[in-house]
């Protein structure tokens, strides 16, 4: 077993793994007293039949896993490039975590809080690797028949971002040789893919405020574009969308359905705050006010001391304008080509991005002229980084030789975080959730189980997600079903 000693002259020659995440890694690898307790030593590796790992903040990181479930692109026989109307990963099985407890972790760097961040990536993690999850909120105790895995996805931008290196460094502790793989670098190849070598553009990325922050994109774009002999000149902006996958995820502090009028525990861009709702693009926004989709503290939209954004789309509505302005103010000489989608909750809306980039393309000032017309492509390609990730995994289970010859991907397992009732120390609101000031008020270091971990059931998640995963994501969600439907992991 490593010794704290050991631990310590370990982390000093790796300083990509910060200092603040001693504390749970040493829970994980060396406290055997603790409830994240993992025996590395005897971790299973190489065994073909183990399950793939994927994680995220939330639901979002199923429009990934989406993309590695629907993945065609090789011939199953032969591993030859070419699709053959059979899904590449059919014999694959899949444990998937969506950390929406603790979601969304694009606020975590607004609040300086990268460190706590970066705990609950490692706590995910553990999970992830570990054998532990609860049966049901209710459970006083854990069960301990999940498998571990062979190889990992994060599909978060955002933990991607600030977590991918440390979970590298995190594997190495741990002597562990699991392929980490990041939804990042398969972006931006995504994005390069769509160009001549030799073309100028401008390329967008919309993600949660933290990914923009860490420029992780912009960083990787800038250093892929050199690696792989792009020449052109091309121009990037970032739009941090606040609010986006709030919606999508239902957090109350962003979108609450049975809301009439404004609230005060709204984080939204609105009229006065950081981010602004200019009053002057009203009509570019064009915002959609029905069924309070918009809240007013008037019964006059025009008069409205206080507005609060209360829809997924009016969210991309307002960081469109925004992204588009930046643009139109920097006067760039050759037009947006393409958009990176950087999180995984933005392909669930591509219907409404597109809707309203057309609506950008073809808006007209009082003068007649087209305020964007110039500044875009008429048709802007919209780039989900998962399809590359679904490729890179496949290229990895190729060259390891790691793929299951027996399993059934429809034996795939989902996972969902919710606070942890049992905890005296945690504070939740009337709806069971953690308060913003909460979630991200706590410190780093204090290791406890803050969440419970529990498996997909139609507890866990609301009606309105379980019918737009169904809709838009109908494999995804069959296997889903079959889950909660087998009910093996699921307490009664």
């Amino acid at each position: 077993m490593r010794s704290y000693k050991s631990l310590f002259i370990i982390f000093l020659f790796l300083p990509s793994l910060l200092w603040a995440q001693e504390a749970i890694t040493k829970s994980i690898l060396n406290d055997k007293d603790s409830f994240y307790y993992i025996n590395t030593k005897d971790y299973p590796e190489g065994e073909k039949s183990l399950p793939i790992g994927v994680f995220d903040s939330g639901i979002g990181g199923l429009t990934v896993l989406d993309a590695i479930v629907n993945f065609d692109g090789f011939n199953n026989e032969s591993l030859a490039a070419g699709a053959d109307g059979e899904i590449d990963f059919k014999k694959e099985e899949f444990i998937y975590l969506a950390d929406q407890a603790n979601m969304p972790y694009g606020n975590y760097s607004a609040e300086n809080k990268d460190a706590l961040l970066l705990e609950h990536i490692l706590k995910d993690v553990q999970f992830i690797l570990g054998n532990k999850y609860y049966t049901s909120p209710e459970s006083q105790t854990f069960s301990t028949d999940k498998s571990p895995i062979k190889a990992l996805v994060i599909a978060c931008n955002t933990a991607t971002a600030y977590g991918k290196e440390n979970i590298e460094a995190f594997m190495k502790l741990a002597e562990l040789d699991i392929k980490v793989i990041g939804v990042i670098d398969a972006g931006v190849r995504g994005s390069l893919e769509k160009l001549e070598h030799d073309e100028d553009a401008t390329i967008a990325v919309m993600a949660t405020a933290g990914t923009v922050s860490s420029k992780g994109y912009v960083n990787t774009l800038y250093e892929q574009k050199d690696k792989l002999g792009y020449t052109g000149n091309i121009e990037v902006f970032q739009q941090g969308g606040v609010g986006i996958a709030e919606a999508v995820d239902e957090d109350s502090d962003y979108f609450d359905k049975e809301l009439t009028e404004p609230r005060e525990s709204y984080k939204g861009p609105d009229l006065k705050g950081n981010l602004k709702i200019d009053k002057a693009l009203m009509d570019i926004y064009n915002f959609d006010y029905d069924d309070f989709k918009m809240l007013c503290d008037t019964q006059a939209s025009d008069d409205c001391n206080i507005l609060q954004i209360n829809d997924a789309e009016n969210y991309v509505r307002y960081h469109l304008v925004s992204l588009m302005e930046k643009i139109r103010k920097a006067n760039v000489q050759q037009p947006l080509k393409s958009i990176i989608l950087g999180c995984t909750h933005y392909p669930y809306l591509t219907r409404e991005i597109d809707r309203v980039l057309n609506e950008l393309y073809n808006y007209r000032e009082d003068d007649g002229s087209l305020r964007y017309r110039r500044f875009m492509t008429k048709d802007i390609d919209l780039i989900d980084p998962a399809v590359n990730t679904a490729l890179e995994l496949f290229q990895h289970l190729k060259e390891e030789k790691l793929f299951n010859e027996n399993g059934n991907i429809n034996n795939s397992e989902f996972y969902i975080s919710v606070p942890n009732q049992n905890n005296p120390n945690i504070i939740t609101n009337e709806k069971g959730d953690f308060p913003y000031e909460y979630k991200y008020g706590r410190s780093e270091g204090e290791i406890q189980e803050y969440v419970k971990v529990v498996p997909f059931s139609r507890r866990s998640i609301s009606a309105d997600i379980f019918s737009r995963l169904e809709f838009q994501l109908p494999f995804t969600y069959n296997l889903i079903e079959k889950f909660i439907d087998n009910g093996t992991k699921i307490g009664r």
